[in-house]
């Protein structure tokens, strides 16, 4: 409500300006600001937050609690290096990687780097779990159903078919958060159904360091062989 006062001065006598006060009044705002802020808490559909499955490993084992036998055909490691360095190599770790040039092989982020790589060894699998991923926004299934088939056809590519990669994370303790979360990210791109987030051992530490000269990975004992190596 708005009200405008006329202040008359001079007793009686006419002036030539007069001076308005004006008021408003918000009050009926308060109504109606409350209002609306009820209706918007009861139409706005809250977040739902996404929940992704990890293995991680137990303090006193060293292995997920539900471990995945890997096969060495199908197993991919990737070593998480600081400055946004990424690194991959496929199958076992032996003695003869160490001499092996290209058996650490260097990769980046994104659609280009890794995320090509992991399709391809997904090949088959992705495919089937993309198609009901399509289902899924469609509305033709719902978020249990899609849970549910999409572990039927990983567990199928695992034990029947035998091409489902596992891929073993192991960041530095240089890499950053940030790319632990586009890793992540990676896997679910991918439909990667087994993965796992683990320490980096000391051969792929050594691994490392003879791809980057960087030896801030390697243990005590590693250096001082590295060291005794150079005399030599």
């Amino acid at each position: 409500m708005a009200e405008v006062q006329a202040n008359e001065k001079g007793g009686g006598k006419k002036t030539r300006q007069k001076k308005h006060t004006l008021r408003v009044d918000f009050t009926p705002m308060v109504d109606m600001n409350m209002l609306l802020i009820t209706f918007f808490m009861f139409c706005t559909t809250m977040l739902k937050p996404q929940v992704m499955n990890l293995s991680m490993p137990t303090a006193e084992t060293n292995q997920p609690v539900d471990p995945v036998k890997a096969r060495e055909s199908t197993a991919i490691t990737i070593i998480m290096g600081a400055d946004d360095q990424l690194f991959y190599y496929e199958g076992k770790l032996t003695d003869a990687s160490y001499t092996d040039s290209t058996f650490l092989k260097p990769t980046k982020y994104g659609e280009e780097g890794i995320r090509k790589i992991l399709m391809k060894k997904n090949a088959g699998t992705y495919e089937q779990v993309q198609e009901l991923k399509v289902k899924r926004s469609a509305g033709e299934i719902d978020t249990k159903m899609f849970d549910s088939l999409s572990n039927i056809i990983q567990k199928r590519a695992n034990t029947e078919l035998k091409i489902a990669p596992t891929v073993l994370i192991k960041p530095l303790d240089a890499s950053l958060y940030a790319n632990m979360v586009d890793i992540l990210d990676e896997m679910l791109i991918a439909n990667i159904g087994f993965y796992q987030i683990a320490d980096i051992s000391e051969g792929d530490a050594f691994l490392y360091y003879n791809k980057t000269g960087d030896d801030s990975v390697l243990s005590p004992a590693q250096k001082a062989q590295v060291a005794s190596a150079k005399k030599e």
